[in-house]
């Protein structure tokens, strides 16, 4: 007898994603278990590719379980018969960090050891903004440069960001940070995205040290190298980890370095202005409707620069922004 159920990929490490099956109508076998399988091939030649946090169709069998004394099934050691035969609707997903259906998303970066990477830091919100994932700013190890913590603090408050400066070494900021991720709505997904070694596992583990006994290997922080004060990419896969009965699930991702605005197709140039949340409501009374909002006169978005309305560091990477997407080829 073949068997259709649904659930969500919470693992993906090379071609084999691990599947939390939901318990909703049709009830089968193996519903509200835990299961790995393989993707059919059709998806490669469909131009899709499963994503962690994809909603899902798993196809399986007689042969893909045992029964246990109690009654209960087991699911094989081997896989057999198991197969991840469709991808449900997305309502977003991520080329880098690779997931899908997100609602927020943790943006992870250090006030220092390394050094905040401020134009990285911005590609990512505009990434989020254009694919309506709500952004929230953790800057950890606040307590290496209180200084540099507090001017960040500043920046992005004012775009309208929610900021939670934390220290996983004194303890500042953490109560109220997971009292955030705690008050999220059930089946809400969230993410952590940031640069190596700025301590994303550390946070992950520190806010939540059970989440690592369900994980088959306990993601490891990451060192940072002297010589680059860069971090030493440790969490090598993306997974997630359920929260509130497997309602709410996390996600710790592994690092990046890169985001290619020039190779990848994030959004256009037209949707550029819009991914600046400071911006809203004035690029609509600049004097020119063709305005770029680089350095015009008359310009709604420079005069608020002007006046310190809006930071001056988030106009310079909207400027940097503006000049890669502008001169970008399309790529086929």
């Amino acid at each position: 007898m073949e068997y259709k159920q649904t659930g969500r990929i919470i693992k993906m490490t090379g071609g084999l994603y691990t599947v939390q099956l939901h318990t909703e109508e049709p009830r089968t076998p193996l519903c509200g278990q835990v299961v790995e399988c393989r993707a059919r091939g059709n998806f490669r030649h469909e131009g899709m590719t499963p994503l962690v946090g994809d909603l899902v169709t798993v196809q399986y069998d007689e042969t893909s379980f045992t029964v246990a004394p109690d009654g209960s099934a087991v699911p094989s050691a081997d896989r057999t018969g198991l197969m991840l035969a469709e991808i449900l609707e997305r309502k977003n997903s991520l080329i880098r960090p690779p997931l899908a259906n997100l609602d927020e998303m943790l943006v992870v970066f250090a006030a220092a050891a390394p050094d905040p990477d401020i134009p990285t830091v911005d590609k990512l919100l505009c990434i989020l903004e254009f694919n309506r994932i709500r952004p929230v700013i953790v800057i950890g190890k606040c307590e290496l440069n209180e200084k540099v913590t507090r001017r960040l603090c500043k920046i992005y408050r004012k775009a309208g960001y929610t900021v939670y400066p934390v220290s996983c070494y004194t303890g500042e900021g953490l109560e109220e940070l997971k009292a955030h991720i705690l008050s999220l709505p059930e089946d809400c997904t969230v993410g952590l995205a940031g640069a190596s070694g700025v301590g994303k596992s550390t946070l992950l583990n520190t806010l939540f040290p059970e989440l690592a006994e369900k994980s088959k290997t306990a993601p490891v922080s990451g060192e940072i190298s002297h010589r680059i004060q860069r971090g030493k990419n440790t969490t090598r896969h993306t997974e997630l980890f359920p929260l509130a009965d497997g309602h709410c699930y996390i996600a710790d991702t592994a690092g990046f370095s890169l985001l290619d605005f020039e190779r990848f197709d994030f959004f256009e140039l037209d949707d550029l202005a819009a991914t600046f949340p400071e911006f809203r409501g004035l690029t609509e009374t600049c004097r020119y409707t063709d305005c770029t909002h680089l350095c015009e006169d008359g310009c709604a978005v420079v005069e608020a620069v002007r006046e310190k309305k809006i930071s001056v560091s988030r106009h310079t990477s909207y400027q940097s922004l503006y000049a890669i997407l502008k001169d970008k080829k399309k790529w086929k």
